[in-house]
């Protein structure tokens, strides 16, 4: 897995992109082969991922939404997103 660190400036790959099924209530990514279906928070750091924010950015503003935002949730969550190729970074 892809190590992101906290200067890195993740987005969405081209070929993903982000839905909210209202019947079901839930955010999802869509890629041609895939589906990730998103809680709240994962869809929160998703509409953060713009490419010009840094990881470090996104977790301090997700921790001015939620309570419960531990250290490197969204270093993880980016990462393993990287690693389904769902985002890319750009580092430093």
């Amino acid at each position: 897995m892809e190590i992101v660190d906290e200067t890195a400036r993740p987005r969405l790959a081209p070929h993903v992109r982000m839905t909210f099924n209202a019947a079901r209530g839930e955010h999802a990514l869509l890629s041609p082969e895939t589906v990730w279906v998103l809680n709240s928070t994962g869809a929160a750091i998703v509409e953060l991922c713009d490419a010009e924010r840094t990881v470090a950015e996104i977790s301090v503003e997700l921790r001015s939404r939620y309570d419960q935002v531990a250290e490197g949730d969204v270093q993880r969550f980016v990462a393993e997103l990287v690693a389904k190729h769902g985002m890319e970074v750009d580092h430093g």
